[in-house]
């Protein structure tokens, strides 16, 4: 499967009770948001359930405030054996203008199993364009902390 066929986005308005006592959303939630977008993400690519295996890492940059739209981008960048490495990021999105600032990243590692609940084998991941080689490679630079 091609890169950008992985490409996933979502968004989440946060309310109240997504919030912490500063009236922001609160990590936890921004957190399974993320995973959830990944999971769909590396869903796709495998074509099996995948189950969260690893989190490399959260950088929570700013705050997402009540009333406004928490916008998640998920892509699988690089596939092992059973796993499935997918890059996150959330936004803090403006949804008059588009305009949208980033508030967290981080790179989750998903296994692939079977109807058994066994790690079972992935395809291998292709990058056959421009966009995708960029998303790639920004990817691995992330994952390796050279933000």
């Amino acid at each position: 499967m091609e890169l950008l066929e992985t490409y996933i986005e979502n968004r989440e308005m946060v309310q109240p009770n997504h919030a912490n006592s500063l009236q922001t959303a609160h990590g936890g939630n921004v957190l399974k948001w993320m995973d959830e977008i990944g999971a769909m993400s590396a869903m796709r690519f495998a074509g099996e359930s995948c189950v969260t295996a690893h989190i490399n890492g959260v950088d929570f940059e700013r705050p997402i405030q009540v009333g406004d739209v928490a916008l998640i981008k998920a892509y699988v960048y690089e596939a092992g054996k059973s796993s499935v490495k997918v890059r996150l990021q959330t936004f803090r999105e403006d949804l008059r203008t588009g305009d949208a600032e980033k508030t967290t990243e981080s790179y989750f590692v998903y296994v692939a199993i079977d109807e058994n609940r066994r790690p079972t084998p992935v395809p291998d991941l292709a990058v056959e364009s421009e966009r995708g080689e960029r998303l790639r490679e920004e990817a691995l630079a992330g994952e390796n902390g050279r933000r």
